[in-house]
């Protein structure tokens, strides 16, 4: 009996081993995995404050040098900042070239997609101003070639590396705007920071340009030709020395015609910036798969709001030439001027007046409408909502600077009383319309509900029936007709019709009042220089800053509303 308890304690001592053993061999995994994650979070941290700090001292170096080679008393010329560009555009286009061709086509580099990232209507917009930015680079080379003889070589380089490099860029992001890039992280953060910063520094450098005709006092205190530095500014794009002659006779017209493709220049390095963002949040994301609807563009059964946008933007267009060929007169007549400075002024009242109205309809629609918020999140999404109100804030700066001045000077004047009420609108239009593209990118597509079958049990009777008398075979059963399908009264598809057909209109409408507030500034339309009572209030050079900050801004808000009212009418 002792013997037996002794190998019945050992049998007992090794299964207790065992059994420990095992618990301690099945924790390593756990082990591994934790230490494992722990080291692609501290990797991932990593790339993402290496690409940050790329991304910062390439923007800080090219804004220094942008600001640098606006004025003439610094010693920065346009050559030395082109030769940085295209130091930065090389760079970037060598990267981008070595992800399409090498990281891309790696085995499980781009496991996932972000659907939501790069839709078809931002990236026809990139090839769109893409297009027109190349057609603009070709007019700058073919001025530029015309002052080879005496001067930098440089200013022919920078459109011909700029131009590669828009090629590249709109093809890259066209393939591989939605990737969610999982080999060669750290690489692909750097490159894409790289991207946008370049972009970004490009932006700027035109928006300075572009800008620089309304930077400088008039020569004398009399002058009324408010706008004759856009001349000047026409001469002094291309090199500013009259000592310097062009060898052909094209180059004022090829100046003529880049000068007015420089909005689309600059919204291209913008819708250029913000789906690198997008690539560079998606750097490593596990995308969830799940279907997508199929949304399809239909302007089926809506009318007033096509017809009206239409009409509202033929008419911005036609009051808009008006005034800019009074304002671009050489006669002085400051009657004539001002009637034209009242009728853009009245024109943009009755822009914003219609638009705020429709989006108090669309917010009305929203509020009896009960489709589901989206509850995923992604980053396209949060860009969206935070470019669109972090651009609006320009136009917004404009607006309360514009009514602080009319009332501190007491709104004398018939222009000035509408420079007010322009302003007032302005503001009341810009937030109702952020409130109803918001809402609107938040709220899940409207699905049609088909009608459902329901299929009866054949071997279910009816309760009136007796169970112990069977009429007939007990297969031979009717489905009772109230049974059959359920689906939608007619009441309730005619509402669910009604919402969605007005939320189509406004969307339709405020997208087309949107495309003829973009035009006018982005074209030219300064009233803010061509009525001089805020010039007069804060001062020359203030009143300068804070346009010239403002409205480029202002002017993308316009745009980048264009693409989100187009993406609230998909999901209508």
């Amino acid at each position: 009996m002792t013997v037996k308890d002794r190998e019945t304690e050992e049998v007992h001592l090794s299964n207790n081993i065992n059994a420990v053993g095992q618990t301690e061999s099945a924790s390593e995994p756990d082990l591994n995995d934790s230490s494992t994650e722990v080291v692609r979070e501290r990797s991932r941290n990593w790339g993402w404050m290496l690409s940050g700090i790329i991304c910062v001292n390439i923007l800080i170096l090219g804004c220094a040098l942008v600001s640098g080679s606006a004025y003439n008393n610094v010693k920065i010329s346009t050559p030395d900042l082109q030769v940085f560009l295209i130091i930065i555009l090389l760079l970037t286009s060598i990267w981008m070239v070595y992800y399409v061709i090498y990281t891309a086509r790696t085995e499980n580099a781009v496991v996932y997609k972000d659907d939501h990232a790069g839709p078809v209507w931002l990236r026809g917009g990139l090839v769109l101003f893409g297009l027109l930015s190349i057609i603009m680079d070709i007019f700058k080379i073919a001025s530029y070639v015309g002052y080879l003889h005496c001067d930098s070589a440089v200013k022919v380089a920078f459109p011909v590396v700029q131009l590669v490099f828009i090629l590249i860029q709109t093809y890259f992001l066209w393939v591989h705007a939605k990737d969610c890039v999982q080999l060669q992280r750290n690489i692909s953060r750097c490159g894409l920071m790289l991207t946008l910063s370049t972009n970004l520094v490009l932006w700027m450098t035109n928006v300075t340009e572009e800008s620089l005709h309304q930077t400088d006092l008039p020569d004398y205190p009399g002058n009324t030709t408010k706008l004759s530095g856009r001349h000047l500014y026409i001469t002094k794009a291309g090199y500013g020395d009259d000592k310097c002659k062009c060898s052909h006779t094209s180059c004022s017209m090829f100046k003529e015609a880049y000068y007015y493709l420089y909005p689309f220049n600059i919204e291209y390095s913008l819708f250029a910036s913000a789906m690198a963002y997008v690539m560079w949040k998606n750097v490593g994301r596990v995308a969830a798969e799940h279907g997508h609807h199929d949304i399809k563009f239909s302007l089926r059964d809506i009318f007033l709001g096509p017809v009206f946008g239409v009409l509202l933007v033929f008419t911005g267009l036609a009051t808009f030439i008006v005034y800019e060929m009074e304002m671009k007169k050489d006669d002085h007549d400051a009657d004539k001027k001002d009637q034209a400075v009242m009728m853009h002024f009245v024109m943009n009242i009755v822009i914003v007046t219609l638009m705020s109205v429709s989006s108090v309809i669309g917010c009305a629609i929203y509020r009896v409408d009960h489709r589901e918020h989206v509850s995923e999140k992604n980053p396209t999404r949060s860009l969206d909502v935070g470019l669109l109100v972090g651009a609006s804030l320009g136009q917004f700066i404009i607006s309360y600077f514009s009514i602080v001045a009319m009332v501190a000077t007491g709104a004398k004047g018939y222009l000035n009383g509408l420079n007010l009420a322009w302003s007032i609108l302005m503001v009341i239009q810009l937030g109702l319309q952020n409130f109803f593209i918001i809402e609107g990118l938040h709220r899940e597509p409207f699905h049609e509900v088909e009608p459902v079958a329901v299929v009866p049990n054949p071997y279910v009777l009816e309760p009136s029936k007796d169970l112990s008398i069977p009429e007939g075979p007990v297969m031979d059963t009717k489905p009772n007709p109230e049974l059959t399908t359920h689906s939608h009264t007619p009441e309730h598809r005619h509402k669910l019709v009604w919402k969605r057909r007005v939320l189509k209109e406004v969307c339709v409408f405020l997208l087309l009042g949107n495309i003829i507030l973009w035009i006018m500034p982005a074209f030219g339309a300064r009233p803010q220089f061509d009525h001089d009572t805020e010039t007069e209030f804060y001062k020359f050079n203030m009143w300068a800053a804070v346009v010239n900050i403002g409205l480029p801004f202002g002017i993308f808000y316009r745009m980048h509303s264009v693409a989100s009212l187009f993406e609230v009418f998909l999901c209508s």
